[in-house]
């Protein structure tokens, strides 16, 4: 029996495309973030969600909190579904990432890159996969929601996709997006990715 896996990046913080904040507590959602996630709610609305699961990080948790308001459900916190450890570059911008050559091979070919006291991205990938089968197949037959994170989520659309991790690249995962996943004996299978339920400047 197939299970349908809504995975759901975070909405916006105000570190996204500045900041590799990776688990580094205390990164709440910006005010267009806090907007964002209400757009989802209103977009899956109509949508039967058995259960709705979240990384523990904060603005993943708030991502969630509508959703499972919405249906008088709690959220429900999964370590495997957590942001991708980057290690030493925690914290760093990206500008001051730019000239290090470590990460200049993480964004050539993540296949083979090491991050320095962190996740290799194979290491997430099997991660990502290995969590989304368990809920799967804990809800044979129905539709729930998995609120992670950008990179997580890319990996677990590689996989699905049988495409490279030095491709990552090929593939967009955009803040409050949507991209469904339906996992048949622990076979993904991709229906959608990146579905953004808003629409304003900028976003």
């Amino acid at each position: 029996m197939s299970t349908t896996v809504l995975c759901i990046r975070h909405a916006l913080t105000a570190a996204v495309g500045v900041r590799l904040t990776s688990r580094a507590p205390g990164v709440p959602l910006s005010d267009v973030g806090l907007w964002q996630a209400q757009q989802l709610q209103e977009r899956l609305r109509g949508v039967a969600l058995a259960a709705v699961y979240s990384s523990p990080l904060e603005r993943a948790v708030a991502t969630a909190e509508p959703l499972a308001r919405d249906r008088m459900q709690p959220v429900l916190i999964v370590e495997g579904l957590t942001e991708v450890d980057f290690g030493e570059w925690t914290g760093l911008t990206f500008a001051e990432l730019e000239a290090n050559p470590e990460w200049q091979h993480f964004n050539r070919d993540r296949g083979t890159a090491i991050v320095p006291g962190g996740e290799t991205a194979a290491d997430v990938q099997q991660r990502v996969i290995a969590t989304l089968n368990t809920l799967a197949s804990t809800h044979p037959g129905e539709t729930i929601a998995a609120i992670s994170h950008g990179d997580v989520i890319r990996n677990a659309v590689l996989y699905a996709a049988a495409t490279p991790l030095s491709l990552w690249h090929r593939f967009e995962i955009s803040p409050a997006s949507i991209t469904a996943v339906v996992f048949t004996d622990g076979e993904p299978r991709l229906l959608t990715v990146n579905e953004r339920p808003y629409s304003a400047p900028g976003q």
